[in-house]
């Protein structure tokens, strides 16, 4: 959760950065021509099109800010240096964009406004800077957004680490608890664990990460440690003090000075997977929702007629980290009686399904109103199957690295399914299918499995 929130805040950071030479071009521009405040007559015939340098500066602008980290959310915070990289990037920039002007001769565009549109651009990349700052510092106060962490360790070490999270200026963090190793002492304040005492993997919303907190003279434990923490499905992260002048780049988050190691980095908290993949999400699930739409009217009228009881069937699911939430489908089994338990898996011929629901599995059409959990943001279209919380517990005193399927955010269909295993079929082959999906993601890999979903839908066995 740590790694994901840095990576929004950064993404909206960077966003931000590159509008910015638009917004000066547009300002420039305006001031030399519209407004007339620098001269006295209106603009000349022939004004040529601005797009293309502002395309150009656009460019030049992202290369330079990435060199001078112009969209780093620690520089925000940095004592000094941040006005001589902004210096540097416009200086860069503007040197690359009065070279190609001076080279290209098929327009003619005002070195004046090139220039405003360089001082606007400085005055509005510091006042952008200052504005992301104050919002990050008001969400800061007001405790939005807080990253929830359960922290190993209770001695002064781990005290220190505490309190810098609890007042550091990067993300707001709250620690919900202590654990305490054999013989060590408690110097902190809050609730206290003792190790055999660690939650199981259905935390609710109580943590979203895990932070180990030991001095130097006990990492040495953190290869005991990190496997009893695994029935968290939560990031884990080791607080690694390197003294000054040392870092580390490969899996290190710097959170305001804090440097956390990844013990058990995931592809779901890269920039792909957390902006890419739920835009393909949503555009995909508004698309098919509009287009099933009189299908989803005609199945709603099918199932009210042919039984009592609702529309849309909701189950408890166990999806990313760990956390459950209620799952739609459409009903197509008879409805549930007062204090009747809620159903497991089906099986063949199954007594308990209506004629439309046998028509609706076969089809899987029963899946349509997942596209709704998508766009809640529960599930995603590709991704390993949810189970129910009961198998899940079953399934993780079975199964090694069971778990590591709640790393990624569950699906609507997957690779195991596709691939035939689905249903009531062998959980050790789903989770292997499941593990390959999460090492080798990518936007392709997931259109490929739509693909083979398509091409499966009227074939599909073991769906009963």
């Amino acid at each position: 959760m740590i790694r994901s929130r840095l990576s929004y805040v950064r993404f909206y950071l960077k966003i931000l950065t590159l509008l910015l030479p638009a917004c000066s071009y547009f300002i420039a521009v305006k001031v030399r021509f519209g407004f007339n405040l620098l001269f006295f007559r209106g603009a000349p015939s022939g004004l040529p099109s601005y797009w293309g340098v502002v395309l150009l500066t656009t460019i030049v602008w992202a290369i330079a800010a990435e060199e001078s980290s112009l969209w780093s959310v620690e520089l925000l915070y940095a004592p000094g240096g941040k006005t001589r990289r902004l210096l540097e990037a416009l200086a860069f920039t503007y040197a690359v964009v009065m070279a190609a002007g001076f080279l290209y001769r098929e327009a003619s565009y005002s070195r004046l406004v090139v220039g405003i549109s360089a001082a606007v651009l400085f005055v509005l990349a510091t006042a952008a800077r200052i504005i992301f700052r104050v919002i990050l510092e008001f969400q800061r106060k007001s405790g939005r957004n807080e990253v929830r962490i359960l922290m190993v360790g209770t001695d002064r070490f781990a005290r220190r680490v505490a309190a810098t999270l609890l007042h550091g200026e990067v993300l707001p963090c709250r620690v919900v608890g202590f654990v305490r190793l054999p013989h060590q002492e408690v110097t902190v304040e809050g609730p206290v664990y003792e190790f055999d005492q660690i939650p199981i993997f259905s935390n609710g919303n109580s943590i979203n990460d895990v932070v180990i907190a030991l001095p130097a003279t006990r990492l040495s434990e953190v290869q005991q440690i990190a496997p009893a923490l695994e029935k968290l499905c939560v990031p884990t992260r080791v607080v690694v003090d390197l003294g000054d002048g040392v870092g580390i780049r490969d899996r290190l988050i710097d959170l305001g000075g804090i440097h956390m190691l990844d013990l058990r980095p995931t592809l779901s908290e890269t920039g792909p997977y957390l902006f890419q993949k739920r835009i393909f999400d949503i555009i995909v699930s508004v698309l098919v929702l509009l287009f099933t739409l009189p299908l989803t009217v005609l199945i709603a009228i099918a199932i009210k007629l042919e039984s009592r009881g609702p529309i849309f069937f909701s189950q408890d699911r166990v999806g990313l980290n760990g956390r459950v939430f209620r799952m739609l489908k459409f009903r197509t089994m008879r409805a549930l009686a007062p204090g009747e338990p809620e159903w497991g898996w089906t099986t063949t011929n199954d007594p308990r399904r209506t004629r439309i629901g046998r028509l609706l599995r076969t089809l899987n059409l029963d899946e349509i109103p997942q596209f709704i959990d998508v766009l809640r943001g529960s599930m995603s279209i590709v991704g390993p199957r949810p189970e129910m919380p009961h198998f899940v517990e079953r399934h993780l005193e079975m199964i090694e690295k069971y778990n590591i399927r709640h790393t990624f955010k569950v699906g609507i269909t997957g690779w195991a399914q596709v691939n035939g295993w689905r249903g009531d079929t062998s959980i050790a082959k789903r989770v292997e299918y499941d593990l390959y999906y999460l090492r080798n993601w990518s936007l392709t890999f997931d259109l490929q499995i739509i693909t083979m979903t398509l091409l499966r839908i009227f074939n599909s066995k073991n769906a009963y």
